[in-house]
């Protein structure tokens, strides 16, 4: 019975350490959510828990892979401005809080807003993201952070239309969606 506990714990260790990734391979991976002229430049960063270490300097934008988050598909890399780093170390913390419960994050996200601790993101900032099944059949998303749009103060619309509309109008998450980038 030790022999196969040994031999199963023994595997699970072997079948972890080859999942894991090298920088070069994160670096690689975490970019290509990034505008092909930022990817040499572009900050990458591997988060554990809410806090994040640099494996590789950049500016500009940050990059980062998120797969495997609360949410998120198999295969999710993410960019943003250097500026946002703060809020994506928050939504981290919430994420980690909820437990994989997506009611119980929503229910976080929307408690810090409320009472006025939610990060803002850098107003204007973009977020670019690749996400899906694998890298072959990602798909990219991009909005504009604009925390306290309303269409009042944007000249956007805050409901769904073909062009460019104001999504969460009026709070910290308000974003401007951008169809087909």
């Amino acid at each position: 019975m030790k022999r196969i506990i040994l031999a199963v714990v023994g595997g699970l260790s072997v079948a972890t350490a080859a999942q894991a990734q090298t920088d070069a391979q994160l670096i690689e991976k975490a970019v290509m959510a990034a505008p092909a002229a930022a990817r040499e430049t572009a900050m990458v960063v591997k988060w554990s828990g809410n806090s994040h270490t640099t494996i590789k300097e950049g500016a500009g934008l940050v990059c980062y892979d998120h797969s495997g988050a609360v949410g998120e598909q198999p295969f999710s890399v993410q960019c943003t401005d250097v500026g946002n780093l703060a809020r994506v170390a928050q939504n981290y913390q919430l994420e980690a809080a909820a437990a994989g419960n997506r009611e119980a994050l929503q229910a976080s996200l929307a408690a810090a807003e409320a009472n006025g601790t939610r990060v803002r993101p850098v107003f204007g900032s973009a977020w670019l993201s690749m996400t899906g099944a694998d890298a072959a059949t990602a798909r990219r998303h991009t909005t504009i952070a604009v925390p306290g749009a309303t269409q009042a103060s944007m000249g956007l619309p805050e409901t769904r239309s073909p062009g460019a509309w104001i999504m969460n109008a009026g709070t910290s998450t308000a974003h401007i969606m951008v169809p087909g980038m």
